[in-house]
């Protein structure tokens, strides 16, 4: 058993920044994001024994993660805990016009950041399945195909998603002044 806690220590190692960096784009939230990936990466050790095949430990990973983030949304929804108004986008882009000047004269580091931080602003109006299928898309790379398969979403539904997402974060950024928007 000792092997065997050692070699899925290694695997949690090896998976859980990306993991914990997927949940923290769709939830906003380092806390939740870190609860949310423990409980992927303890959904995946109790179920290691049923898996096939090692090589597709990553893809059963993110399958759970997929579905620990459903049923996160869901909860939330129905607590309407959630609020994915546009009031703090609105706050942020008075923030980015008061601070216009400073923005010029920031590293490109700096810039980096306040485009990561613009993007999250902006995913943070998306409905959540919207949200979930843009993120997996483009920060996942997986196909409308996989998102479907790993989210129980009909793929029309997913390929709608995506695009009107999309097109939504386009709007969105164009008004942070079309820097960020391609």
């Amino acid at each position: 058993m000792d092997g065997d806690d050692a070699a899925f220590g290694e695997l949690v190692r090896r998976r859980q920044g990306a993991l914990r960096n997927l949940f923290r784009r769709l939830s906003r939230d380092a806390a939740l994001a870190d609860d949310l990936a423990q409980q992927a990466f303890v959904l995946a050790w109790k179920s290691i024994r049923t898996l096939k095949s090692p090589a597709a430990f990553g893809g059963g990973l993110r399958r759970l993660a997929v579905n620990c983030w459903l049923q996160q949304a869901r909860a939330a929804a129905r607590k309407q805990e959630w609020s994915f108004g546009e009031e703090a986008l609105l706050e942020r882009q008075g923030d980015l016009s008061a601070a216009g000047s400073t923005m010029a004269d920031s590293t490109v580091a700096e810039s980096s950041v306040a485009a990561r931080l613009d993007l999250d602003a902006a995913l943070a109006t998306l409905p959540p399945d919207a949200r979930l299928c843009v993120v997996l898309a483009y920060s996942e790379g997986m196909s409308h195909a996989e998102i479907s398969e790993s989210t129980a979403i009909p793929l029309g539904t997913v390929k709608s998603h995506i695009a009107r997402g999309a097109a939504r974060l386009r709007d969105i950024l164009q008004a942070y002044g079309g820097h960020h928007a391609r």
